[in-house]
């Protein structure tokens, strides 16, 4: 029995017009002194004609960009050493904006690629007709430099399966919020471990400073406190690097609740994350008394090192970023369970970059234990395989669909049934690709490659959203019982 894949008429691609305004600092602090000096020069007259000129060319482009230019003065003023002396006297609000403009530049996420998306169930379901269903999907946004954000956009599945997406929002927003985490002391140091950052007298000193509980800030204060009078060696420089580095990976951003769900953008806040935020796997997680958290897998990356980490949400509007901890974490390529099974977590894993594995846990950021469930099996999939985001639950088990790397580097979606009670058990597997990039679809960024973060079964049709040569997307469409029925039957 052969499958048949539908691709559908939709399609998102790379569109430059889509702009956030971020701060900028135009190089060190010598240099924003000699800026600023020049800006406290200028006349009242000469603030406002400047000023003026800025804003008409830039306020039609962002929501409330004054906003934006004052916050960035605070940050550049914040950067500045106390006692530097640059801001003698108090400034006007004016001058205030006028400074921070020149510390703020427009960044367009989505120039360069708009593909590996997962689509889950809208938490807001509405209005809407009979049959229909709202959803979300998230992309992963590429703009200048390669730099990897996270962005929706939103839509209905209608009575029959048709996708009707939701034009994007004129704006574009980074969030209103953003709220450091408070660190248990033992928690911080297992991670520190599994970084290969061993405990030594320096990282005993930082921490014998701090309470079992401590602060973004505390840390800091200590790290200053405990340095003051040793040499800073290469070895200690890197030690403190990997401690910044680690505690700057938990936060909270909240967006505006006058925002599109296609204007909010979560783009990369902490140094880890410098290089971006690549391929979150959304999945819509009931907890067993009912409740309903959206959870998604994603990589943080800083140009060498990976961290995996998990997004928290209920509506949104307001996330919760944090590393997940244990050593069979640490690659690409997390998918979480979309319900606990026998009381735990369960989450898919590719730990070894080869193969498919299997971890249990009763604590969501941790995870320790690792069974491998799934090598490469057939040519299509020998260099690699990994998960295409969270298994989804069937009748006849959980579907988790595949992506396997062959010749010539072709990435191909597959897809596995694992048993309901023991998804440990592979109980059937396609022996071809499900989808492979058609002459339309292999050009471009990277060539040959299909590739999804989360596919959804509405009305007995699986619904995927793929990366088409991470460059742009595409969806298909292949009806459930014939998948597995061949699934069952290969």
């Amino acid at each position: 029995m052969n499958l048949t894949v539908k691709r559908l008429p939709n399609k998102f691609c790379p569109d430059p017009a889509r702009v956030i305004a971020k701060f900028y600092m135009p190089g060190g602090e010598d240099r924003a002194n000699i800026i600023i000096k020049r800006i406290l020069d200028f006349s009242d007259q000469e603030v406002n004609t400047a000023l003026s000129e800025v804003l008409v060319d830039f306020s039609s482009r962002h929501r409330n960009i004054t906003k934006i230019f004052e916050k960035n003065f605070d940050i550049v003023r914040g950067t500045l050493p106390p006692d530097s002396g640059i801001f003698p006297k108090p400034l006007s609000l004016k001058r205030k904006l006028l400074i921070g403009s020149y510390f703020t530049s427009e960044y367009a996420i989505e120039a360069a690629a708009f593909f590996n998306p997962s689509m889950v169930e809208d938490p807001n379901q509405g209005n809407r007709e009979e049959g229909e269903k709202r959803i979300i999907v998230s992309f992963r946004a590429v703009g200048e430099g390669h730099i990897s954000s996270i962005v929706f956009r939103s839509g209905i599945i209608t009575r029959n399966n048709e996708l009707i997406f939701k034009p994007a929002g004129k704006f574009v927003d980074l969030p209103d919020a953003l709220k450091l985490h408070v660190y248990e002391k033992e928690q911080f140091l297992e991670k520190l471990h599994e970084m290969d950052v061993q405990k030594g007298p320096l990282i005993g000193t930082v921490m014998d400073r701090l309470g079992d509980t401590f602060t973004y800030r505390e840390l800091q204060k200590s790290i200053s406190e405990s340095t003051k009078a040793i040499d800073l060696t290469y070895t200690k420089k890197k030690v403190i690097d990997c401690m910044n580095w680690l505690a700057s990976s938990h936060y909270e951003i909240t967006f505006s609740l006058d925002t599109d769900i296609s204007e909010r953008v979560i783009f990369p806040v902490s140094t880890h994350e410098s290089n971006g935020i690549e391929d979150a796997r959304f999945v819509k997680f009931v907890d067993d008394d009912g409740r309903v958290i959206y959870f998604a897998t994603y990589t943080a990356y800083d140009g060498h090192t990976i961290l995996p980490k998990s997004i928290e949400t209920k509506d949104f509007y307001h996330f919760k970023i944090r590393p997940i901890h244990g050593k069979h974490t640490q690659n690409k390529n997390l998918a979480l369970f979309p319900r606990k099974i026998e009381g735990r977590y369960a989450l898919i894993s590719r730990y070894d970059g080869v193969n498919n594995y299997l971890m249990f846990s009763d604590d969501i950021h941790v995870w320790e234990d690792a069974k491998k469930i799934q090598e490469p099996k057939y040519p299509w999939e020998f260099i690699q395989l990994g998960n295409c985001g969270s298994p989804l639950e069937t009748k006849k088990g959980w579907l988790l669909i595949t992506h396997g790397v062959g010749p010539m580097r072709r990435y191909s979606l597959g897809a596995v049934l694992l048993d309901i009670q023991d998804p440990s058990r592979i109980i059937g597997q396609l022996k071809e690709p499900l989808l492979v990039a058609n002459e339309e679809e292999r050009e471009g960024y990277v060539p040959n490659v299909v590739y999804s973060c989360g596919s959804i079964i509405r009305n007995g049709d699986l619904i995927i959203p793929y990366g088409m040569a991470d460059y742009a997307t595409g969806f298909a469409t292949v009806k459930v019982d014939e998948l597995l029925n061949k699934l069952l039957s290969d």
